[in-house]
């Protein structure tokens, strides 16, 4: 699968894109929770206070907090206040502070000055929390503050008692330092094991408290504060929805990109495979790999960008905020994780085997489809539907068998994902209230922690997703490598060479043997003759004597196994495919016609081909009478595969695409064969005439077709048993003769 990814070069931009965006998306999605937790324990529990700094608190309020403080703690405290009273303020400034805390109007207080350092802000925070839920304890006259104060009273000498009336927080400030600190720290002591969200919490309820006796709403304070947050939450959800349709558009584009890329590399790749590569790779499977396996490359990259990097971000971040949240529950986290991972790898090990098997049978199904779509006409004829219906019914059940054991097995995820989810959740309940309960966890901080570990288990969640398309793609990804690096076995030299122009046209065959891959025996054995410009030579033999094979070599389709090929004097292999094919005008064993029209193919070796010239070409290869008929003429539409035509016009439409490209050599593979006798002479003798300058070569079954070549090479199990023209092989050669003799009588033989 990685072998894939160096075709992602061109696409890099995109994919920092695609992570960066990402990365926001994550950072936005981690913070909901946070809103959450704070709409819940600061909007909802603590009205709106955010802290145990109070912004506006009475001189008497923080007089009395500031005595259970150290000296330096009070310094710090004192110098972050700016006090407001009737002396100290002008009266236009009085007025205006007066609106918004009218108990100014009896008594001095005090305003916070460093609102913007939050540096200062947490730091007065901690200074802060334990003095106020002291004074708070000292000073409230709710039942159990009044029996805390009744307790110190009782401890206290009556005359200090008397001296302060009763008032417990009078007698602490009247103490010595040493006592009064030595009592602070007894107090402390009994908020150590609590934590200091909890101890802010608390002394917030003071602070509200104070907030109400200066006059501010508190209705109005809380509803303004969970509107903001929740106008902030909206923002936040926004940019990320942004951002993930944005990653959506661009993992389209990379994913869609890739997929063009791939096909038009395994497409040049294939257009320069020989055909021992071609018998290597079906042509079914060809397809297969072109469509259904990029198919699933291009499938599996959308889901890479948009959920694979994305996951491993949110499961990071997501643990981080848990840790931040709360450590005591991080055990949870470990299980649910666990759990999951032991799920996907279960599902793994059980699936991959079989998305390979998927692969397989996906290309027999395209072979058992194509075999019977080309060969509808073969089935009919011989009423054997029924067998090939059964032939492709096994196909298809197979795949569908498969398919459906695969799919059974991933239908098993989600459900099993859910359940480990939902129990997961019910585990952050059941630890979590019992922290709520004892004071330790906040409300708000247990539903973030049940939120931020449904995103890690969701990033989990969305990798396993990935793993359901990762084993199939990987397969896919494997069989489109092979294509892209299976090594050439015809492919051009390092050091090419040019066409000798003294040599024009000469073919010679140098002791050249060729065996197929993989084969056993040589098919061809040390064939050596010379083809000549201005001559015919053509070759004749019994079916698998390795005519067409001894063709293919010279347009390099294979190459030879021993020997060498030389045109122009020049070693085929030591010139570029290209040029080599450029000197030659191949006419195969079966016509081959593409779709467009009867102009578009005999252009088809050369497009700049004149509209005379084609006509010329139509007129040698006897295919004007045909073409004339039809009323659009040249610009009939030919079907693909040229289905629309007889087999006689598709030979004379190839030859006449051979002859319209003028090419130095040409080379018929039995390409009279669907001619009728009136016409393949006709045809010859005009053809004689247009290739007179250039050197022919012909494969033929018919004596007729060969009588009056200059040269007639006879082939015999692989090897040449005659070389010579009609007469002299008629008197030299055994094999000839008996082939003539099958064909024409003696009479015939001897006239001509």
């Amino acid at each position: 699968m990685f072998k894939i990814i160096r075709y992602l070069k061109k696409s890099v931009i995109s994919i920092l894109a695609i992570v960066i965006l990402l990365v926001v998306q994550a950072t936005c999605d981690l913070s909901l929770p946070d809103f959450t937790s704070k709409i819940v324990n600061i909007g909802i529990q603590q009205s709106g206070v955010e802290d145990a700094v109070p912004k506006i608190i009475r001189k008497n309020s923080l007089d009395g907090i500031t005595l259970f403080m150290s000296e330096e703690d009070k310094d710090k405290v004192l110098e972050s206040y700016t006090l407001l009273d009737k002396e100290s303020l002008s009266q236009e400034d009085f007025d205006n502070y007066k609106k918004s805390y009218p108990a100014l109007e009896n008594e001095s207080l005090y305003k916070l000055n460093i609102e913007d350092n939050k540096e200062k802000l947490d730091e007065l925070n901690g200074i802060l929390g334990k003095p106020t839920l002291i004074f708070s304890g000292l000073s409230g006259d709710d039942e159990k503050s009044k029996k805390m104060q009744e307790n110190i009273l009782e401890n206290m000498p009556p005359q200090l008692v008397a001296s302060a009336n009763g008032d417990v927080i009078k007698i602490f400030s009247m103490m010595p330092r040493e006592q009064l600190d030595k009592i602070t720290e007894e107090m402390n002591s009994k908020f150590n094991e609590m934590p200091d969200s909890i101890v802010t919490q608390s002394a917030t309820s003071y602070v509200k408290k104070e907030y109400t006796n200066i006059g501010i709403d508190m209705n109005s304070k809380q509803n303004k504060y969970i509107l903001v947050s929740g106008a902030k939450m909206l923002g936040v959800a926004l940019i990320s929805m942004i951002a993930t349709v944005a990653v959506g558009f661009l993992g389209a584009r990379v994913a869609a990109s890739l997929g063009r890329d791939l096909r038009g590399k395994v497409f040049n790749k294939v257009m320069d495979f020989s055909n021992a590569e071609m018998d290597k790779f079906s042509t079914a499977s060809l397809i297969t790999r072109s469509t259904n396996d990029i198919q699933q490359i291009q499938m599996l990259m959308v889901m890479l960008l948009r959920v694979v990097f994305y996951a491993p971000i949110l499961g990071v971040g997501g643990v981080i905020k848990v840790l931040n949240t709360n450590t005591s529950m991080a055990w949870i986290i470990g299980v649910a994780v666990l759990a999951i991972l032991s799920l996907v790898l279960l599902l793994f090990a059980i699936v991959m085997p079989k998305f390979k098997i998927v692969q397989k049978l996906v290309d027999k199904v395209n072979l058992v489809t194509r075999e019977i779509l080309t060969g509808i006409l073969v089935i009919r004829a011989f009423s054997t539907q029924k067998h090939e219906e059964k032939r492709f019914d096994k196909a298809n059940v197979d795949l569908t068998k498969t398919n459906l054991f695969v799919n059974r097995i991933m239908s098993c995820m989600m459900p099993a994902m859910m359940l480990i989810m939902n129990a997961i959740t019910i585990l952050i309940v059941w630890n979590g209230s019992h922290s709520v309960d004892s004071g330790a966890m906040q409300v708000g901080d247990m539903m973030a922690f049940i939120q931020y570990t449904m995103q890690i288990i969701m990033s989990f969640l969305m990798i396993s997703m990935v793993s359901i398309m990762l084993p199939r793609a990987s397969v896919s990804a494997t069989r489109i490598d092979e294509i892209l690096t299976t090594d050439l076995t015809v492919k051009d030299s390092d050091k090419l060479e040019s066409f000798k122009n003294d040599k024009k046209g000469y073919i010679e065959f140098k002791d050249v043997s060729f065996r197929y891959p993989n084969a056993e025996e040589d098919v061809l054995n040390n064939i050596s003759f010379t083809a000549k410009p201005r001559e015919t030579t053509a070759f004749i033999g019994s079916t698998g004597s390795g005519k067409s094979t001894l063709i293919n070599l010279i347009p390099r389709f294979y190459d030879v196994t021993q020997g060498e090929i030389l045109i122009d004097g020049v070693n085929i292999k030591n010139v570029s495919q290209y040029t080599l094919r450029e000197k030659i005008g191949y006419v195969p064993q079966k016509g081959v016609l593409f779709s467009g029209t009867i102009e578009s193919n005999l252009k088809y070796g050369k497009e700049d081909t004149s509209h005379e010239t084609i006509v010329k070409a139509a007129e040698i290869a006897q295919a004007t009478e045909f073409i004339d008929s039809k009323p659009e003429g040249f610009n009939t539409e030919i079907s693909q595969g040229g289905t629309n035509v007889s087999g006689g016009q598709k030979q004379r439409l190839s030859i006449a695409r051979a002859i319209a490209k003028n090419p130095d050599i040409y080379i018929f593979d039995d390409s009279f064969s669907a001619l009728d006798f009136k016409t393949d002479a006709t045809l010859r003798k005009a053809l004689k005439h247009e290739t007179s300058e250039s050197t022919v070569l012909i494969v033929a079954q018919r004596i007729s077709t060969i009588l009056n070549a200059e040269q007639i090479i006879v082939l015999d199990e692989g090897k040449v048993v005659g070389i010579g023209n009609h007469k002299e092989l008629l008197k030299n050669c055994e094999v000839y003769k008996q082939i003539a003799l099958s064909q024409l009588s003696k009479e015939e033989l001897a006239n001509e």
